[in-house]
């Protein structure tokens, strides 16, 4: 029994012609046209990555989860049953609306909609991206990683580490609290944010070629969306930048994320803070947090802290060895 990966996520938002700009425009997926009252995103060979439905609210509507095997829907929702969750089988309906083959939901302890689905639907055609890129980095990793905005931790973390399986990779209390989960090999495809707050963070999408977030860093400052400049983390050496999405929450474009292995793995605490080095907080003021991350960031720079350089970075030696380099 086990969810592998982040398969999609949904948006609500009646702010569709700019959605259809910034996720086909600036982050280069392929906008499907789903009868006026929604738009669908891909990302990939998969129908849909990415669903906005138009209503008001601009916040997420569901995380979308994929399942290993059809009986492990039925499996998890026994065990969410058995601690009292209220468990949906999604009906034909909504299975064909998620393009899956089956499907339960359910809503977590703070209230945002979770669904397990199984067998989703391959395109009959290709990827077509909005804007010249080399594609997206998703296949057995997902669509990439979702983080929220949590009130309590110590009720959200055994909902997702306990209930669903979600496994720790690494966790930091400074300068608020960040747990990391992965499902795969992808370092985390869901994180929460411990700012006592509801609602969603950020989701990342991980481009195969750091040129097309640089050319996306240019689109978003030119329209006036960069949120955080571009940078590199500290736990999964994603080098991004943020933006501001048409719904207010931000989306990481990201190139060159840490790959681990999930068998032998070891949970661990961080203290480097978020960043080697950039992310700027542009949207927050310098009491409000941006000078506290930036001082971090100095501080690191100043004990020598960075990523492994490239024969100890799993996935870009691994991409060498492919090449013959």
């Amino acid at each position: 029994m086990a969810i592998n990966a982040l398969g999609y996520l949904g948006v609500r938002s009646d702010r569709l012609d700019d959605w259809s700009d910034f996720a086909g425009h600036l982050l280069g997926m392929q906008k499907i046209d789903r009868g006026g009252k929604a738009l669908a995103f891909r990302m990939d060979d998969k129908v849909q990555r990415l669903l906005v439905s138009d209503e008001p609210g601009e916040t997420l509507a569901f995380l979308g989860f994929e399942v290993e095997h059809k009986s492990d829907l039925q499996s998890y929702a026994a065990r969410l049953d058995a601690v009292g969750v209220e468990v949906h089988l999604g009906a034909r309906e909504l299975a064909d609306r998620r393009f899956v083959g089956d499907l339960i939901w359910f809503l977590d302890p703070m209230g945002n909609r979770v669904e397990l689905f199984h067998a989703p639907m391959i395109a009959s055609d290709p990827f077509v991206p909005g804007r010249p890129i080399d594609g997206f980095r998703t296949g057995p990793l997902g669509m990439g990683h979702a983080v929220l905005h949590v009130q309590d931790i110590d009720v959200m973390m055994p909902f997702y580490r306990d209930l669903l399986d979600f496994h720790v990779s690494d966790y930091g209390l400074e300068p608020y609290g960040l747990y990391f989960f992965h499902l795969n090999e992808r370092h985390h495809s869901f994180a929460m944010v411990g700012s006592g707050q509801r609602g969603f963070h950020h989701f990342m999408v991980e481009f195969q070629n750091l040129d097309d977030v640089g050319q996306g860093f240019d689109i978003a400052q030119q329209d006036e969306r960069v949120a955080y400049t571009l940078g590199r983390h500290t736990n999964d050496y994603m080098t991004s930048f943020y933006a501001h999405s048409p719904s207010g929450f931000f989306v990481e474009n990201g190139w060159g994320g840490r790959l681990i292995d999930p068998a032998t793995w070891e949970p661990h605490q961080t203290h480097d803070g978020p960043s080697f080095w950039g992310h700027e907080r542009l949207y927050l003021t310098e009491e409000g947090g941006r000078k506290r991350l930036r001082d971090m960031r100095m501080d690191a720079a100043a004990r020598g802290r960075r990523a492994p350089p490239v024969p100890d970075c799993p996935w870009l030696y691994g991409e060498l060895a492919k090449s013959g380099r």
